[in-house]
């Protein structure tokens, strides 16, 4: 009931709202429910950037995920302007973009530390965006101009936002404002095709008609004309807060360090004032009221606004104790509340059910749903609970942040320049040579990028960039230099066969010493009790699918009358 007079309220332009009463991810579902009836754009600003993250999580599992931004701040410091973080710089365009290209409404997941950054105005922004589309009259030289003025990197490959690499007729462009990388292959003067592909692989992903190329927004390039992210946001924009008055005295103090750390700034930047670049908080206050504004939290900041009142409380703590939680899900279910428990995973899922089945108490009624929720909550009004896995076992629950190139960080394009001239490299066809550059040669008249392997006797190997998975960094013993062959003798192929011969003698030994392992009896323990499963569930940590194959794998060999016989190697992974 309470959700549809917030919807009412909010179909009425220019609402001024007071949300009370919702705790945990109760919140999460009002909004989402909201925000697909309204059909309006929604800013929410939370307190600090981890709750924004996990509310986040929340509603991209909730809403469609595309419809579902985050706007984080540009610098390491929101008060100071020197190092910035090319993650955040990149969400932040695809947030402008969005904005810009008037698609369907989203929600955006905000904290002070990015609204206290002003953005480049749409008018600035406009003027620095490089419009491509397919069959557009467009040169490459026009194009690689506008990418150095806007302070793009040239580099061989790209492997990260604000770069751009040409090769021939083909120019690779990392945009701040798209997760992958964009191809566009010229014919003559003519865009012929534009797509994006994946760093690593080098291969398509999709095909696209146009693309918006954008620069660091926080880039010193777009700081002449500047604006609050307010001015940005459409007009019919529903603002949430959540305790407004957080917010306000945070800008204050990001406000204030400013003041102080523009007094030590460089001289490029000397006459750059904190107010051209941040917001202040009577600036904020003034225009937060130009927009329907609904505030979240026991108390409110403004005046005159109409209160609506939820009645959730907070996931009881069970201290990992399932006879409790049992006696709390069957007294719910008697005063005919329906309940959920919100799973990690279907794994998590399962180990529920096989706790519940294995317990001396009977549950009368509950539903597992994989959704990974920030915190589970009751709903007096509506007569649900919804409790969380995590909080359950008092696991430890993360957020996730989008980070689409950060994952392509160390790819073999980026290892293949990272090497230097002299490194040794290994070739699976031709045996150790030393890496000479990436060189452009001549292939039936078309210049194409190759690698340059030294061998023996001063002889040289050009090898195509699509042959990358042939050639890996030699790693020798005690770091003494290895012996190079001359390039085509038979001394890299005997070695191999030797190699192979000697692997071949392992194998046969170990085929007769598993031959009389099976005809041994082992030790064979029972399969899994209850105690069992939720030691399971408790872990504080989510198995990965390569620990949870080796962990289903180990019990079959111990509930096996065989024995057993593996060596489990966890790498830590640093």
């Amino acid at each position: 009931m309470q959700t549809q007079n917030l919807q009412i309220a909010i179909a009425q332009n220019q609402i001024k709202a007071h949300v009370k009463g919702l705790v945990g991810s109760s919140f999460s579902f009002v909004i989402s429910s909201v925000f697909k009836d309204a059909q309006k754009p929604f800013l929410i600003v939370f307190n600090d950037k981890e709750e924004a993250a996990f509310y986040l999580n929340d509603l991209e599992q909730l809403c469609d995920d595309k419809d579902v931004l985050f706007y984080p701040g540009s610098y390491r410091r929101p008060y100071e302007i020197e190092e910035t973080d090319n993650a955040n710089v990149l969400l932040r365009a695809e947030v402008l973009n969005r904005i810009n290209s008037q698609k369907k409404p989203a929600i955006i997941i905000t904290y002070p530390d990015a609204l206290f950054e002003q953005v480049v105005t749409r008018k600035e922004q406009e003027r620095h965006t490089l419009k491509v589309s397919v069959n557009d009259n467009l040169s490459i030289d026009f194009v690689n101009e506008v990418l150095f003025e806007y302070q793009f990197k040239r580099v061989d490959f790209v492997t990260e936002p604000g770069e751009f690499s040409v090769r021939g007729g083909i120019v690779d462009v990392f945009s701040f404002s798209n997760d992958e990388p964009y191809r566009i292959e010229f014919f003559g003067d003519e865009v012929d095709s534009i797509r994006t592909f994946d760093v690593e692989t080098q291969l398509s992903i999709e095909q696209i008609r146009k693309i918006n190329i954008i620069p660091n927004v926080a880039n010193k390039l777009l700081q002449e004309s500047r604006q609050s992210f307010l001015k940005y946001i459409a007009q019919k924009t529903v603002v949430c807060l959540k305790n407004a008055d957080l917010l306000f005295s945070r800008i204050d103090y990001f406000y204030n360090k400013a003041e102080e750390a523009f007094k030590t700034l460089s001289k490029d930047i000397k006459h750059t004032e904190p107010n051209e670049l941040f917001c202040n908080s009577d600036l904020l206050k003034k225009q937060l009221l130009e927009f329907s504004l609904v505030e979240f939290g026991t108390t409110a900041y403004f005046n005159n606004l109409n209160d609506i009142v939820f009645n959730t409380t907070p996931q009881p703590s069970f201290n990992k104790k399932f006879d409790l939680l049992i006696e709390d899900l069957n007294t719910n279910f008697d005063k005919g509340y329906s309940n959920y428990i919100a799973c990690l995973s279907e794994q998590q899922a399962k180990r529920f059910h096989d706790i519940f089945d294995d317990s001396h108490l009977k549950v009368k009624s509950y539903k597992t749903m994989v959704l990974s929720l920030h915190q589970g909550f009751i709903d007096h009004d509506s007569k649900i609970v919804c409790y969380t896995d995590h909080q359950i076992f008092e696991r430890y629950h993360k957020f996730h942040i989008k980070n689409g190139y950060a994952k392509k960080q160390a790819i073999t394009l980026k290892e293949l320049t990272n090497l230097a001239i002299g490194d040794y490299v290994t070739h699976i066809d031709h045996g150790i040579g030393r890496f000479g550059g990436l060189q452009k040669i001549d292939v039936e008249g078309k210049k194409q990028e190759a690698i340059k392997l030294v061998y023996g006797e001063r002889d040289v190997l050009y090898l195509s960039i699509h042959s990358l998975h042939k050639i890996t960094k030699f790693n020798g013993k005690d770091g003494k230099p290895p012996k190079i062959y001359k390039l085509g003798s038979n001394a890299w192929k005997t070695l191999k066969q030797k190699t192979k011969a000697r692997v071949k003698h392992i194998a046969f030994n170990l085929i007769k010493l598993y031959a009389k392992r099976k005809t041994e009896k082992g030790f064979q323990y029972n399969p899994d009790s209850y105690l069992q499963h939720e030691l399971e569930a408790s872990f504080i940590y989510e198995d990965t699918p390569d620990q949870s194959l080796a962990t289903a794998d180990i019990k079959v060999d111990m509930e096996s009358d065989r024995p057993m016989d593996r060596l489990i190697c966890g790498d830590v992974g640093f």
